[in-house]
């Protein structure tokens, strides 16, 4: 995966998620903390350097908080100053959604869980080889995969 690819599912569809998960505002109201439903049903971001993945670098899968799919491995994540959690590609073809985001004067890439729709953060062609991509990512949307394995078939 690299730039031209996140720009082509931007502009022309993303490819089909593994499964669908969809929750009415209440529900996710209700599963989610008060922080989590605001980045990642509001599309908000949470402050630089506060997250709790932040500065963790331990072998293992991150998942969306949402929904429990594994998104990210931790053996591509790494250190970008951004004081969100980086990583260079996620686990697999279809588990991030890629949508143009034009908003506060900027023309950014938007990523979502493909499963569930919540907001993750943002990719950008500044990250290190092989990918050249960084994605990143807002950690109250990222568990450890262990703490939700029993959620990855929630619908």
């Amino acid at each position: 995966m690299n730039w031209h690819d996140v720009i082509s599912y931007a502009n022309n569809g993303n490819p089909q998620g593994p499964r669908k998960v969809s929750k009415s505002e209440a529900e996710w109201q209700q599963q989610l903390s008060a922080e989590q439903y605001r980045v990642m049903r509001l599309k908000g971001t949470e402050r630089a350097f506060a997250g709790e993945h932040c500065n963790v670098f331990e072998a293992g899968i991150y998942a969306c908080a949402g929904c429990g799919e594994k998104l990210f491995d931790a053996n591509h994540k790494f250190e970008s100053g951004s004081g969100w959690p980086s990583f260079t590609e996620p686990l697999a073809v279809g588990v991030i959604r890629y949508d143009m985001d034009n908003t506060y004067g900027m023309t950014r890439i938007e990523v979502s869980c493909n499963v569930c729709e919540g907001h993750l953060g943002h990719v950008f062609p500044d990250g290190p080889e092989p990918s050249g991509l960084r994605f990143c990512i807002n950690s109250v949307s990222l568990i450890k995969a262990s703490e939700k394995e029993e959620g990855a078939n929630d619908s």
